[in-house]
């Protein structure tokens, strides 16, 4: 059974800093393509990064809102994915999630995936 768990939301003021963590189970984890989408209230969801599997190379993709200023990488031996959030802005305020389709490859702005944890809230204040 896939299953992930988000750890880390808080809240923190603008131009700081929050580091999301996502564990893994359920499938081989150094395989498999894990992303980030966000949704804020009212507002629709947003696919913010992915990480391929170690057979797709590790490739990465952002979003445009995010780039420069999230970076995702993937720790293989503790099943755990990360996306450190730095130059916070208020309008990245959402529930973070961590999903996957338990594929090897990311497809880019990917918001409907198969398995998704419960997510985060992540509050940026002015």
């Amino acid at each position: 059974q896939v299953q992930l768990e988000e750890a880390g939301g808080g809240l923190v003021q603008a131009g700081g800093s929050l580091r999301l963590s996502c564990g893994g189970s359920g499938f081989v984890f150094d395989y498999t393509a894990i992303g980030w989408f966000r949704q804020a209230p009212g507002k629709e969801r947003e696919g913010v990064a992915c990480i391929s599997g170690s057979v797709g190379d590790g490739k990465t993709w952002y979003a445009d809102s995010v780039k420069g200023r999230f970076t995702i990488s993937k720790d293989n031996s503790k099943d755990t994915v990360y996306l450190q959030m730095d130059k916070l802005e208020a309008e990245d305020t959402a529930v973070y999630y961590c999903a996957t389709d338990a594929l090897v490859s990311c497809t880019g702005a990917k918001v409907n995936y198969g398995y998704s944890g419960q997510g985060t809230q992540v509050t940026v204040s002015l």
